[in-house]
């Protein structure tokens, strides 16, 4: 397995960090750096960071515009073929989930990713993921970032979090990695991590911000299909609508993962003409 490089990122969450600090370095698994990205906390975090410093190969506390600075300074600062972020409160599934997830990663693939543990103040939930991906997908769902382990120049190839987003940076990372750039990627069906769902992303007062994020980076990286994700709060009509069950059914075709990038151009051109017709 390469070098990897394991980021927390925090900001006034003593509580959650001291959680997620203790998981760890608790791993059996000691093959890796651990980074710690504090936004200048005012309440104990970096007391909590200190008392943990022997365990830390690297951490800073400084003030940052929000998470996704936050995440890209540990990006710049990891020397690690790949990347795992875990963020203040989340946890690994078990102590030896990293050695078992990464005797499964031969290297060769751009993102190995595995299924997380959604916990609340009420229940729990192990949320899976498909082992092949598509562009309908990514209209619906992303991957887990507390469960993939990304490889590093991909933030070369693709880019860094995009800043100007509060929510949805990883989601547009992972759909242009995967439908825009064709990165390698491996589903490993293992359990990697808790994820707290108390995040920002979970907060229903957020969802009109995600639908329009996602609508911003739609229209950014894919402008042909505009028009077929005006309304991304109703994805079960966008997924059933003529243009997205052919995609579906060409990308759920196991022998055509080349085909599809270009499939998806072809199509996108016909219903722009298509439409185009309509009005004139």
């Amino acid at each position: 397995m390469p070098k990897l490089s394991i980021i927390s990122i925090n900001y006034n969450n003593a509580v959650g960090l001291e959680r997620t600090i203790k998981s760890v370095t608790s791993q059996e698994f000691k093959d890796f750096e651990y980074i710690i990205i504090d936004g200048a906390s005012t309440d104990e975090s970096v007391s909590i960071i200190k008392k943990n410093e022997a365990h830390i190969s690297q951490w800073i506390s400084e003030p940052d515009t929000g998470v996704y600075q936050a995440m890209n300074k540990g990006i710049e600062k990891s020397t690690g073929q790949y990347l795992l972020f875990l963020n203040s409160g989340d946890t690994l599934f078990s102590k030896t989930v990293l050695q078992d997830f990464t005797k499964q990663v031969d290297g060769t693939k751009g993102i190995y990713y595995g299924n997380l543990l959604f916990v609340s103040d009420t229940s729990e939930e192990i949320v899976t993921y498909p082992s092949t991906l598509s562009f309908s997908h990514f209209l619906k769902r992303s991957l887990p970032h507390p469960a993939s382990l990304i490889r590093r120049e991909l933030f070369n190839t693709v880019f860094l979090y995009n800043e100007d987003f509060k929510i949805v940076s990883d989601w547009e990372f992972f759909f242009c990695a995967i439908c825009k750039h064709n990165a390698s990627y491996e589903y490993i069906d293992i359990v990697v991590s808790n994820f707290m769902m108390d995040g920002i992303s979970n907060d229903i007062e957020n969802q009109s911000k995600i639908a329009e994020e996602k609508r911003t980076s739609i229209k950014n990286h894919f402008p042909l299909f505009v028009d077929a994700v005006k309304n991304l709060a109703h994805y079960d009509a966008l997924v059933s609508s003529t243009r997205f069950s052919l995609l579906e059914k060409l990308e759920n075709n196991k022998n055509s993962h080349k085909f599809t990038t270009a499939a998806l151009k072809a199509l996108s051109l016909l219903f722009l003409n298509k439409d185009s017709k309509k009005q004139g």
